[in-house]
This record gives C-alpha cells, structure tokens and sequence, in this order.
C-alpha cells in the first residue's frame, strides 16, 4: 500500500514537472470525450468534467437565465459524421459546440456553429439553434460532469448529468 501511495506521488510530481516545463499549468478538471454509432453515424462528445467538490451547482455556480458553457477549459463540442435531426432543428455533420441555458423551469441546448472555442466565451451570433431540454431529477448525486450518447432506436439520446439533475433531447441521423 505504500509503495503505491509512493509511485501515484512520484507520477503526480512527474506530471506537474512535465506542465511546468512546458509552461502549461495541470488542469483542474479532467477532460474525456464519449463516443457511439448511432444509426451508422459516429457521434462523440468532448469536454471538461467538473467536479461538485461540495458546490451546489444548478442556480448558483451554474447560474439560473444565463448561458452557460458545460465543462471546464474549452467549449463542449459535438461532432457527427452524418447530419443529426434534434426535433426542428436540423445540425449538418461535423463538429459544433454547445451551451445550455438554464432556468429554473426549462433548460434550453443551444447549438453553435463554432467548431471551438472558450467554454466562457459564448458568441450568440453562431447559433445555429435552439432546442428545450427534458430535465429530470436524479435520485443520487452526480459528483462530476458527465455526458452520454445513448442508441435509442429509431435514433438516439444526448444526456448530461450533473449534481442531481440529468437533462437530454432525442435525435434522429438525417439520411
């Protein structure tokens, strides 16, 4: 045990070394990306998983009427190989960030044309639109940020989870 506990500091050390000589700082916030094939369209997420570290979240860091970038760093992107359907709105394949806005009775995605970006610099001149969020309350806590891509056929499922509070719109893949 702690010879392990040794090794994970001595990899910690190294690490923080490695960023510093490269003049980058480590991130506060791991970043992942979630991936499927969804109606023979290859879909994935890219993001920064923020953790609650005892924050409330909804309404207060995340604050309620304003847009929000999801994540941490840079902004979330969605990216698809073929052209997705979410209820009207209509998104050609290839890669777009997304914001959400929040209030305390809808949730609303907002998909950019940007391609990336800075999760706090939201540039409402690219939208390219908009679509309401089912929201639902989670029954255990959601400690850090996550996102998934869920196969639901005839199409698919976009879901974020986050405190205790999972939001997510259904889409179809364009033929």
């Amino acid at each position: 045990m702690r010879t392990t506990a040794i090794v994970v500091a001595a990899l910690t050390v190294l690490g923080l070394a490695l960023a510093a000589k490269e003049g980058q700082r480590p991130r506060a916030s791991p970043h992942e990306s979630v991936s499927a094939t969804v109606a023979g369209a290859a879909i994935s997420m890219t993001y920064g998983r923020p953790y609650m570290r005892g924050r409330r979240i909804f309404g207060a860091l995340v604050p309620y009427g304003r847009v929000w970038g999801p994540g941490a760093d840079e902004a979330t992107v969605l990216e698809s190989s073929r052209d997705l359907q979410f209820g009207a709105l209509k998104v050609p394949a290839g890669p777009h960030t997304i914001w959400l806005l929040p209030t305390a009775d809808v949730w609303t995605l907002i998909i950019s044309k940007e391609a990336s970006g800075f999760h706090t610099r939201y540039h409402p001149a690219e939208d390219l639109g908009r679509i309401e969020l089912r929201r639902s309350a989670l029954t255990r806590p959601v400690d850090q940020l996550t996102f998934a891509i869920r196969d639901v056929r005839p199409g698919g499922v976009l879901a974020m989870m986050w405190e205790t509070t999972e939001v997510s719109v259904p889409f179809t893949v364009v033929p």
